[in-house]
């Protein structure tokens, strides 16, 4: 068989580490899924529709590191390109790959099926350029030089790219890849960066000692590849340390010194304190959005912090360019061991207890305080929580994890449904982890078809839906009692005879404390078999932390 253009981008994404393409067939692109099906080293894996497609390959990409998502031109690219704004929200590396009419249509300027029929094909590629950092509308010519740019980009910053493949140029015959992609490179400069060490030992010199150092860490610090030096330098020394709800899950949260979740004003008072009162602050990797950070309630001292971001390394007002995130952080470590061994620090308190079971009557019936205590006391090692915006978010979110627990939200581009279809492919990336899905029942229906998907594909997640009947963050925003903010209810145990009539998934509904445990223990003695519970809950009854958010929400909403 010839090797043409579809082979090498196969082979490329194959590369970077992709192992599952997510997408929906279209008679642009399903010569070039051919490809996808007959390699090797993917595996196709369709969704019921492009957005679901999309929100898969976000959670995919958000444990891989790197996805891929396939669509066809027009109606099945702005299906997706929500998703994509989301992961470009949210800095996941996303490749949409999209099927477009052959070369001889468009140089004819045809009016053609899922065109806007004016003859003009880069309307739908032009929508994309605010949401990625690479596009390339390929040729027969360009074809392998611009796959490799755009998939070095999107590996390389961290955000979605875009591929604009007609369907003859992806049957061009070509060669394949004789080099493997260039390497990352560190772009931080030596000058700057000495500059930087400079400065930030001076401040951490003025603190004293080590554990009137505080570290607020947030979802840059994974994205950009620092959890692992983050980790060795909590590890220098006793260092009060915190995330932002973004970053949860980021840092080990049952160890010494981690002193909880910030989220400004809304934040328990002893994390506040550790955060804002510190000698010295680092704040590595932190965007702070209206939602993670209390409303924009951070009270954060620019004179006494360490700032860094992407490029960026700051200490007071002095700024230094470019210092990449991990080599800052590196730098660090060397920092706080010299304080450590200069000046002492604390003796290390004792383990904060990870949370166990809470003593409730089993007859209590479900609130959103003891929803959430329960789900917490349940999560074990390698778990993979996903949790819906909304309630599912912010309740769960003020928990402490157990080690290994990863936590995954969407905070900043907060649309909802997003992680049931993100389950699919959080469980496919990480096959040996169980998926915890937490989710609203409203959220649910947007996006329910992939649970067909995901027995489909043989997964066994938990699904706990919130049956608060109907948009509760919306209520406690504004028009608690106005239809707009009304669901039809569904019945949740019928789940698995829509899904899986042929058997693996089971469904049960919980009112009560002890019919909750009960689901919880079923499920995990049954890791094999998707289940699926509805976990009723008041209707107008919300998660403090969410609380505090939507009225702040409500209040600024109402000046705009």
């Amino acid at each position: 068989m010839t090797y043409c253009v579809a082979d090498y981008l196969a082979d490329r994404l194959a590369e970077v580490g992709v192992e599952h393409v997510f997408g929906v067939p279209g008679d642009y692109n399903l010569a070039m899924l051919d490809h996808v099906v007959s390699h090797e080293r993917l595996r196709w894996v369709g969704c019921a529709n492009e957005l679901d497609a999309g929100y898969a390959a976000d959670g995919y990409g958000r444990l891989r590191g790197i996805a891929a998502l396939a669509t066809a031109f027009g109606v099945g690219e702005l299906s997706a390109i929500n998703a994509v704004a989301g992961s470009f929200a949210e800095h996941v590396p996303v490749v949409h790959v999209v099927g477009a009419p052959s070369t001889d249509h468009q140089g004819a300027h045809r009016v053609v099926h899922h065109s806007l029929g004016d003859g003009v094909f880069t309307h739908f590629m032009t929508m994309h350029e605010g949401i990625t950092c690479a596009r390339a509308a390929l040729t027969a010519d360009t074809a392998a030089a611009e796959i490799d740019r755009v998939l070095t980009e999107v590996r390389d910053r961290h955000l979605p790219g875009y591929l604009l493949i007609p369907t003859d140029v992806s049957a061009t015959e070509t060669h394949p890849p004789s080099a493997p992609l260039p390497a990352p490179v560190d772009t931080t400069d030596p000058e700057a960066l000495a500059g930087f060490v400079e400065s930030a030992r001076a401040l951490l010199e003025k603190a004293g000692s080590v554990d009137r150092i505080a570290l607020l860490a947030g979802l840059l610090t994974h994205r950009l590849g620092g959890r692992e030096v983050l980790r060795e330098l909590l590890g220098a020394g006793p260092v009060p340390h915190a995330t932002d709800v973004w970053a949860k899950s980021l840092v080990n949260e049952g160890v010494n010194h981690f002193v909880g979740t910030y989220a400004g004003a809304a934040s328990p008072e002893e994390v506040r304190a550790a955060v804002e009162d510190a000698a010295a602050l680092v704040v590595a990797g932190v965007q702070f959005t209206d939602l993670t950070s209390g409303f924009f309630t951070q009270r954060i001292t620019r004179s006494r912090t360490i700032e860094l971001g992407a490029r960026t390394a700051s200490v007071g007002a002095a700024t230094f360019s470019p210092v990449e995130l991990p080599t800052a952080l590196g730098a660090l470590v060397a920092l706080v061991r010299e304080l450590a061994a200069a000046h002492g620090g604390a003796t290390p308190r004792e383990h904060p207890p990870v949370e166990s079971l809470p003593d409730r009557d089993a007859a209590e019936p479900l609130s959103q305080d003891a929803l959430w205590a329960e789900v917490a006391a349940f999560l074990r090692e390698g778990d993979v929580v996903l949790a819906d915006q909304g309630t599912s978010f912010y309740g769960a979110s003020t928990h402490r994890l157990p080690s290994g627990v990863t936590f995954i939200g969407q905070p900043l581009w907060a649309s909802i449904g997003y992680t049931l279809p993100a389950t699919l492919g959080a469980c496919l990336a990480q096959p040996d982890s169980r998926g915890i899905l937490l989710i609203g029942d409203g959220a649910a229906q947007l996006t329910v078809a992939e649970l067909g998907t995901i027995v489909r594909e043989g997964l066994a997640p938990l699904v706990l839906v919130v049956d608060n009947d109907g948009y509760t963050v919306e209520r406690a925003i504004h028009g608690p009692a106005e239809p707009y903010n009304d669901i039809t209810r569904w019945d949740w145990t019928a789940a698995p005879a829509m899904f899986a009539p042929g058997g693996g998934a089971t469904a049960c509904r919980a009112e009560t404390v002890g019919e909750l445990r009960r689901a919880l223990t079923a499920a995990r003695d049954d890791p094999s078999t998707l289940a699926v519970v509805q976990a009723v809950v008041p209707r107008d009854d919300v998660p403090q932390l969410l609380a505090d958010l939507t009225k702040a929400l409500g209040q600024a909403n109402s000046r705009a």
